[in-house]
Parts: C-alpha cells; structure tokens; sequence
C-alpha cells in the first residue's frame, strides 16, 4: 500500500503519511481536525493488537492514565521525527499489552 501523494492530500487537510516498511499499512496525519489515522490492509495482524490495547485502555482506567501520562509528557519534547516520537511510547504500549494478553 502507497501513501497518497502529499500534493493530494494537503489540499484535503492531510499534513503527511508514511507507509509500514511491509506495506501493510499506512498512517495518515491530519491538520484539522488534528488527528491520525491508521488505515491497515484485510488480514493485517497488527488489527488484532491494535484492538486488543483499545479495549484494555477502555476497561481499565489506571491502565488509560498511564498511557494518557506517557503521552502528555512526550508531547511536551521537540522530536524531530514523529517517529521518535511513537518509538519513545513503546515501551508502555509494550507493558499494557503484556498485561492484556494474562
């Protein structure tokens, strides 16, 4: 799966999009309203993972504090790829996931 062409997409409100290295997936970055969207091709197994952590966030609340902590705090640093930024949150990902799965 391509990213869409920024030329395209800018002009819709989209800041920017990148592809998974297997092309699985992509993300999309919107300007407004600020938001990102991940978009995932038929059968791709990171779905399964995806929901398994939104319904952990939903029914435990001191598990959504974490992660909602976690991202304020990287929020408030200067990355200079976002990236950085979503690799500096894995490993409370990680940690949330590893209790979901007992």
């Amino acid at each position: 799966m391509k990213p869409p062409t920024c030329l395209a997409w800018k002009k819709k409100g989209l800041c920017c999009a990148s592809a998974s290295p297997n092309g699985s997936s992509i993300a999309l970055k919107f300007i407004q309203p600020a938001s990102n969207l991940h978009v995932f091709t038929a059968g791709c197994e990171e779905i399964g993972c995806m929901l398994m952590f939104r319904d952990r966030l939903r029914a435990h609340e001191d598990e959504r504090l974490l992660y909602e902590r976690t991202k304020r705090d990287l929020a408030q640093r200067t990355w200079k790829h976002v990236q950085d930024y979503a690799d500096a949150k894995t490993a409370v990902v990680r940690e949330i996931l590893g209790r979901a799965g007992d």
